[in-house]
């Protein structure tokens, strides 16, 4: 019998080295066993299950998101997605929980100790935003909806302080008026209607770009339509969208966080604003994507 390593076997069958090894010691690919620290797998040897199922998707990022998500693996690009992005977006709109704490909730489920006090909220909104992103895996491929925007924030805000707030509306549009940055937002009234011309006019786009996405996030915070955790919903509806389009995502880190508040602030005068800054961090991903071998246009 020939054997072979598991980086011929990840190379072989376009996967990552990781995922490999998960499946050699989860008894998952037969045959394969150990000598040393080193797992031998037959050189016929094939992806579990491969033969019965089909892919997920035609991109291979979200293949790999998915695939993950759905083993619970440690230390891929789903763990890697999951802590960055809720660490930065969260970070962004003020909460105060280190790199290192976001990490260690989402390994542990606890906070470990801190010198400081921490914000209940921001833990909730944490372990919730991980919930969002398992969600905007799971439907990257469905069509973008009201529906599914409302319970993107519906997760996000759940169990805060905020939800117990009887004219928050959790999972809906906002009740009263808000602004963004000292800037006018849409009025209540008002929201339904342009929400609806806003998804209507993105889906009368037949082949979407990244401008076309980041022009989505923008007309939608100017709507501004709850009343908290719109840039948190905003940006994870433009990672969904790039999932879906085949497009690499982006996640906006605290050192782009000034240029992206000036992007959005001067998107009607000169775009390139913003979309530099969400090239500068699209090429940040690409680097995360290369080190965990994962191919991307």
């Amino acid at each position: 019998m020939n054997y072979i390593s598991v980086s011929e076997f990840a190379k072989k069958w376009n996967i990552p080295e990781r995922t490999v090894r998960n499946y050699c010691a989860t008894g998952r690919i037969q045959g394969a066993f150990l000598t040393g620290k080193t797992w031998n797998i037959l050189n016929d040897a094939t992806i579990p299950e491969k033969g019965n199922r089909k892919k997920f998707s035609d991109n291979p990022l979200l293949n790999h998101l998915k695939e993950q998500k759905d083993m619970k693996l440690n230390g891929g690009i789903y763990h890697r997605t999951q802590i960055d992005l809720t660490y930065n977006s969260n970070r962004i709109e003020g909460s105060r929980l280190t790199h290192d704490q976001t990490r260690y909730i989402f390994e542990t489920n606890t906070i470990g100790a801190s010198q400081e006090s921490i914000n209940v909220d921001d833990i909730i909104e944490t372990t919730n935003h991980f919930r969002c992103i398992d969600l905007i895996i799971d439907k990257a491929k469905v069509k973008l909806a009201e529906s599914f925007i409302k319970e993107l924030h519906f997760l996000l805000k759940s169990g805060t302080s905020d939800s117990r707030k009887d004219w928050f509306n959790v999972g809906e549009y906002k009740k009263l008026p808000n602004e963004v940055g000292g800037n006018e937002t849409c009025p209540p009234k008002e929201v339904a209607t342009k929400m609806k011309e806003l998804l209507a006019a993105y889906h009368n786009i037949e082949k979407k770009t990244l401008k076309d996405i980041i022009d989505f996030h923008y007309q939608f915070e100017v709507i501004h339509p709850f009343q908290d955790g719109n840039g948190r919903v905003g940006r994870l509806i433009m990672f969904k969208e790039c999932l879906a389009n085949n497009i690499v995502p982006f996640i906006i880190d605290e050192d782009l966080k000034f240029f992206y508040y000036r992007g959005l602030q001067e998107w009607n005068h000169i775009k390139e604003y913003l979309l530099d800054t969400c090239f500068t961090a699209q090429d940040n991903y690409k680097a995360i994507l290369q080190y965990f071998e994962i191919a991307f246009e």
